[in-house]
């Protein structure tokens, strides 16, 4: 946000790097460009303010299957505003030259133009592909395809848009299905825990009785020997 100050005939603005302004005075563009300071009357100046820096956009949508399941897609999109005076003509970045604060919410218009977008090429994806087929290559499936959907939308291109980067944060279905498909797994694991258990044991027992056979001879196991030394001689 730009920082205005009063002054007695005239007003001061003095911007940011990351901010491109747009100073118009009887529709003549008198300055514009980032980093500016200049001094303006409020009565005939018409202010706008453009964000030029990388901006982070979350997105949770929820769609479905095509076996009728519900999922909720989480991911996030980079985007830049590559041509501030484009997109200061499509969307009103005007800011009120009192305090130097925008009249609308022009970013909530660009997130909701960038999350219908990606949206649209996510539900058309998923909605062909069962359950399973999404959980185990839904990522990479959907990462590309919210990237070529918001690439070739021709109204991000004429407004000044760029896309920087997507990432795909989680595809997560309803928590008692999760809990479902967790549960084979959980139990394989504790199958191969008890296995392991059981091996670990055995081997154990075989040590054991290894060391008998190597004290007291081969057949000590089977002849009773080991019981009547751990007893002592018989006494008469």
């Amino acid at each position: 946000m730009a920082d205005i100050k009063r002054f007695p005939l005239a007003w001061h603005l003095r911007g940011t790097p990351t901010q491109y302004v747009r100073h118009v005075r009887r529709g003549t563009v008198a300055h514009e460009g980032t980093g500016l300071s200049f001094f303006f009357r409020p009565l005939t100046a018409v202010l706008s303010e453009v964000p030029v820096d990388d901006r982070e956009l979350p997105m949770l949508f929820h769609t479905r299957t095509a076996d009728f399941q519900d999922l909720a897609v989480q991911a996030s999109v980079t985007f830049r505003i590559t041509d501030p005076a484009l997109a200061s003509a499509r969307i009103d970045f005007s800011v009120d030259p009192g305090h130097g604060r925008w009249r609308g919410n022009p970013l909530e218009q660009i997130g909701g133009l960038l999350t219908e977008t990606a949206q649209q090429r996510v539900l058309g994806l998923i909605t062909e592909h069962s359950l399973a087929e999404v959980l185990a290559n839904g990522v990479g499936q959907v990462r590309d395809q919210i990237q070529q959907g918001v690439g070739a939308d021709t109204r991000l291109a004429e407004t000044g848009i760029a896309v920087i980067g997507v990432r795909v944060v989680a595809i997560r279905p309803e928590p008692d299905v999760e809990k479902a498909l967790r549960t084979p797994a959980r139990e394989l694991v504790q199958q191969e825990a008890d296995r392991a258990t059981y091996e670990r044991r055995a081997l154990a027992g075989e040590k054991t009785l290894d060391a008998i056979r190597a004290r007291f001879g081969a057949d000590a196991v089977t002849s009773g020997r080991i019981f009547q030394a751990r007893r002592g001689p018989k006494t008469s």
